[in-house]
């Protein structure tokens, strides 16, 4: 996997059901390295800490290789990498290949792997259409959230390595799948219970469903 950009977002006035507020989500390329710290990227934009930035959301990934989907759909859009809010954007990303707990080295930082994204109307309004929500849980690449074991520098062109494999084989793109079903797996719902590198508040959702 490798960086092809770095983005960072200002703080952003949006008008949502009639009421005045900010979102973080307009990301926009940089020509410089980002600042991976413990709880959000240095310089980056996080408008509500209780859905984004944190230990379990420090940083957000997606895929280049799913753009060339997303521009179909969407061709009137002014393109740029940075689209879905994603401080970094890699090619080879692969969100069915890479377990929930591995730790990859990604320039001088070393990440773990944590959740995927799930989509608000945020996304939706950066998309000018809210059915872009259905459509990106659908397609089932969602991007993911990685906690700053070690904080750093990553700049473009730097490979996301391995460094250790989750033992849980739980991908970000069954959890996410799992999320969003009306019938869940039991075998996966285990595996997300156990998984501690999962926040805590999601696994006891899971255990009441259980």
């Amino acid at each position: 996997m490798k960086v092809i950009s770095t983005n960072i977002g200002t703080s952003t006035k949006i008008v949502w059901n009639g009421k005045n507020t900010t979102t973080g989500i307009y990301k926009s390329p940089i020509n410089k390295p980002i600042y991976l710290d413990i709880e959000d990227v240095l310089g980056d934009t996080v408008v509500d800490r209780k859905y984004h930035g944190g230990v379990h959301k420090a940083c957000y990934l997606f895929s280049a290789d799913n753009y060339p989907y997303w521009k179909e759909k969407y061709p009137h859009l002014e393109w740029d990498w940075g689209m879905f809010g994603e401080n970094l954007t890699l090619e080879g990303l692969d969100e069915s290949q890479i377990r929930i707990g591995s730790t990859y080295k990604l320039g001088t930082v070393l990440v773990q792997i944590t959740q995927p994204r799930e989509p608000c109307y945020k996304l939706g309004i950066r998309f000018g259409d809210q059915g872009i929500l259905k459509q990106f849980i659908d397609h089932g690449f969602p991007g993911t959230y990685v906690r700053v074991l070690k904080p750093g520098k990553v700049t473009v062109g730097d490979s996301m390595e391995l460094v250790e494999e989750s033992k849980s084989p739980l991908t970000v793109q069954q959890f996410f799948n799992l999320l969003f079903s009306p019938t869940k797996d039991r075998d996966l719902v285990q595996q997300a219970i156990n998984n501690p590198a999962l926040p805590l508040g999601k696994r006891e959702k899971l255990k009441k469903w259980a």
